[in-house]
């Protein structure tokens, strides 16, 4: 067996079908087959049960992958630390994450990591958290930053870094002058019928039941008038007047203050809490241990767009639901 052999048989397994395997690591299908063909000859055993659209691992395929994912663990950790000795700390950090904490947390990080090390370059792709995970089993980039729960906890073996916390709200467009408002049935019917047309996220689904059960308790008879796969889509359709959304707080962000043309509402739904998921010994190596302290800096010092009460309607609602 060979590195490159061991690194298409980990991006296969990862990716559990041959097409996904070979964008993520840049070869063709036909030769990605051939590896592994090659690799299977070599053990002398089937390593993946193979069916129409997927391809499974066989216990001689599980036990070869943790074998693997070791090896290539530590040829990565020796690799990373001899080009520290051949470049003087210079290097590349290729992050991946997705766009809200990249774009609001990423810049002052850079800033405070050129402080000592001037010399790191960066590679920064705006990704989902499932291609997050893709891309960091694949060793593609070194660090990738999620929310907590956009991940099945069994799929994540990386150390998690605490970067930020900022709380989920309700995005309306400007004008509607919710805060004091203590029934919706005092409001106007056009704005009415606009804060119960609700644009959602496709957000993983533990918690778009979660927030399907909020909208049910605060929004009665909201109508689902669009769903979209990221944030500034959503927020985009809220400004042209089309509906309301749940967002982090930090995907309205523009440099500390919230969009033109929206007003944000404060809810009682939990806050998202976004780590960095790093290899283990990431944690030890430079340039990464410097930026994971780095982003840990910049995400407490990230000022949050101006957020307003909850509204009273609101308020009463989650009382309710707490009596009953």
């Amino acid at each position: 067996m060979n590195l490159h052999q061991l690194r298409i048989f980990c991006a296969i397994a990862q990716s559990k079908t041959l097409t996904q395997a070979a964008k993520q690591i840049g070869l063709t299908q036909p030769t990605l087959s051939q590896q592994l063909s090659s690799l299977e000859e070599k053990v002398g055993t089937k390593l993946f049960e193979r069916t129409l659209n997927q391809m499974e691992l066989t216990v001689a395929g599980e036990f070869l992958l943790r074998r693997a994912l070791h090896i290539l663990s530590e040829v990565e950790g020796a690799e990373e630390q001899l080009r520290e000795f051949a470049s003087g700390k210079r290097g590349v950090i290729r992050l991946a994450g997705i766009n809200s904490i990249v774009r609001a947390v990423a810049p002052s990080a850079i800033l405070r990591l050129r402080e000592s090390l001037p010399e790191v370059e960066f590679d920064i792709h705006e990704l989902a958290p499932t291609e997050v995970l893709d891309l960091l089993y694949a060793r593609q980039i070194n660090i990738g930053l999620v929310a907590v729960g956009s991940l099945p906890k069994s799929n994540v073996s990386f150390k998690e870094v605490p970067v930020i916390t900022d709380p989920y709200v309700l995005v309306t467009p400007a004008g509607l002058g919710l805060s004091e408002l203590a029934d919706l049935a005092d409001l106007a019917p056009d704005k009415r019928e606009l804060l119960k047309s609700c644009i959602n996220f496709a957000f993983a689904s533990q918690w778009s039941r979660r927030l399907e059960n909020w909208r049910h308790q605060m929004l009665p008879g909201h109508r689902q008038v669009a769903q979209c796969r990221s944030y500034d889509v959503a927020l985009s359709f809220v400004r042209a007047g089309l509906g309301v959304c749940v967002a982090p707080a930090l995907a309205v962000h523009e440099d500390g203050r919230s969009l033109e043309g929206v007003d944000l509402y404060a809810t009682n739904l939990p806050a998202r809490q976004t780590v960095a998921l790093v290899p283990a010994q990431s944690l030890r190596i430079d340039p990464y241990k410097t930026f994971l302290d780095a982003l840990r800096e910049a995400g407490a010092a990230t000022p949050l767009p101006h957020i307003l009460p909850m509204p009273r309607f609101m308020t009463r609602a989650a009382e309710l639901a707490e009596l009953g």
